[in-house]
């Protein structure tokens, strides 16, 4: 042997991109073998800031400033560039922080109900033509008819109960209590029987039992 060191390095780089215009972070992979310029275009695609409009920084992976990378003819893999670096890219184009990912700013397509009903390209007319879900005639009214069963059969179980009345509640554990309420609410359908537990269990005095 002639005593000579052979170093290998990992032909590409996995790092940490932020930019000006955002307060994303993304990690992606790149070939350490492309120029600052190239590395730049493909930045371009990520962030949207145009090549010519960006200055980069590296930071190391503690977020401490490296550098910056300025000669866009020196290959990516020239600066000390590793995994788990951030490249910071600052906007130099005038669009303002945000720009891309405040919704409210986008100018949204509205169509009225009566004329969204009319179109035969939509989802809507999809639906019907398949007889998906509310659109489905049959189901629907099998649908109506079993809540309208279920319903009168709380109906039937709720009318022998009474506020006063002490029940026990199946569960783990089994709870002893009061019935403090029958009847109807706001919160949901159906009839609902409230219980307050002789033990500190369940919400307040009664009026929701969990």
């Amino acid at each position: 042997m002639d005593g000579s060191v052979t170093v290998i390095t990992d032909p590409t780089v996995s790092v940490r991109v932020t930019s000006t215009l955002s307060s994303f972070e993304v990690n992606r992979r790149f070939n350490r073998g492309i120029t600052i310029a190239e590395f730049k275009g493909k930045l371009e695609m990520i962030v949207g800031t145009p090549a010519a409009c960006m200055d980069l920084e590296l930071f190391s992976t503690s977020n401490k400033f490296l550098q910056k990378l300025m000669d866009n003819e020196a290959l990516l893999g020239f600066y000390p560039v590793e995994d788990d670096c951030r490249i910071h890219v600052t906007d130099r184009s005038g669009t303002r922080s945000g720009e891309f990912t405040d919704l409210s700013k986008v100018e949204k397509f509205e169509i009225s109900d009566d004329a969204y009903e009319k179109r035969t390209d939509s989802v809507r007319n999809f639906k019907k033509n398949m007889k998906f879900g509310k659109f489905n005639e049959e189901n629907r009214a099998k649908e109506e008819e079993a809540l309208a069963k279920k319903e009168e059969e709380e109906k039937a179980a709720t009318a022998a109960i009474a506020v006063g009345n002490r029940c026990k509640v199946a569960g783990q554990p089994t709870k002893i209590g009061t019935v403090m309420f029958v009847g109807m609410t706001d919160f949901k359908p159906g009839h609902w029987v409230g219980v307050k537990y002789d033990e500190p269990l369940g919400k307040n005095d009664g009026s929701l039992s969990q």
